[in-house]
């Protein structure tokens, strides 16, 4: 079962990338490198399914919020305003 989520999130992986080399603006890029942070830390979670080792869902939750900065920083960076805006 978890060999199959593992295949289907690295065919998700492998849509991602694609969608960012050949990504016709920015913005669709920004968002293909949004969801494979997702599919990172999904990997990290179903790592800690599958081991039964808890450091997995401690890295998966570092990356999520790392993620999630680094959207908001470079959505505001396109958009051309400041960080303090």
């Amino acid at each position: 079962m978890i060999e199959t989520a593992f295949l289907g999130l690295c065919a998700c992986c492998f849509m991602c990338l694609y969608r960012i080399g050949r990504g016709p603006n920015a913005p669709d890029r920004t968002v293909a490198i949004d969801i494979l942070g997702v599919i990172l830390v999904c990997f990290c979670g179903l790592l800690g399914l599958q081991t039964g080792k808890d450091f997995y869902m401690n890295i998966a939750l570092a990356w999520a919020l790392l993620s999630f900065i680094g959207t908001l920083a470079l959505a505001k960076f396109l958009e051309g305003r400041g960080f303090d805006e």
